[in-house]
């Protein structure tokens, strides 16, 4: 009996999808080093961080919750909690958790925009989807670490979501392959985002001189 063919489209998906809670667990857990924590606490800033925004994504477009599903989530979680406990992480340079984030954010909110649109999602819901994907669960990091949440802070973050689920949305609505379409949306996010950290581009406030 032959094995059973694999979708390379959907192997991609997973990828990217573990790809992108590794990398908001390992926030969590940079956000636990600088405060001192516990290993426990690692492990759990490391689980929320990682699997919030999909969690929150999941249950709106009622999609089984993945990481209930299966357990290799968590364990991902639980190794990038290890991993920044072991490796002093509190000696990394400060801006570590924020290019993390920034490269996490890119990736989530494509796959975010992605798993709405393959649950028949309309084009601009999906986008919100994505933007929730990819930014919840820093949001719930930064309360539960009590500091200034990233919808607080002046420069674009949110933004940089939203470009990278809206370009996915578009060019997979206009028929380009989904995984050429997320590594673009992808890379849009990153490089708005990157520019803000780089530069201190910001969106004008209300009323603002």
């Amino acid at each position: 009996m032959s094995p059973p063919a694999i979708d390379p489209l959907a192997a991609t998906f997973a990828l990217l999808d573990y790809a992108g809670v590794a990398l908001f667990a390992a926030t969590g857990a940079l956000s636990a080093a600088r405060h001192k924590h516990t290993i426990v606490t690692f492990a759990f800033f490391a689980a929320v961080t990682g699997v919030g925004g999909g969690t929150l994504r999941d249950l709106l477009i009622g999609a089984p919750v993945f990481w209930v599903q299966n357990q290799t989530y968590l364990a991902v979680c639980l190794a990038m909690a290890l991993v920044v406990w072991v490796t002093r992480a509190d000696r990394w340079p400060a801006a570590t958790l924020l290019w993390l984030d920034a490269v996490g954010m890119g990736v989530y909110a494509t796959f975010g925009a992605a798993k709405a649109m393959s649950f028949g999602v309309p084009p601009l819901p999906s986008i919100v989807m994505g933007v929730l994907t990819a930014t919840f669960g820093g949001i719930v990091r930064d309360v539960l670490a009590n500091e200034p949440s990233v919808l607080l802070r002046p420069e674009i973050y949110l933004s940089a979501a939203a470009l990278g689920a809206g370009v996915f949305v578009l060019l997979a609505s206009l028929g380009l392959a989904p995984l050429f379409a997320g590594a673009i949306g992808a890379a849009a996010a990153f490089a708005l985002r990157a520019g803000a950290l780089r530069f201190g581009w910001t969106l004008p406030g209300y009323r603002r001189v």
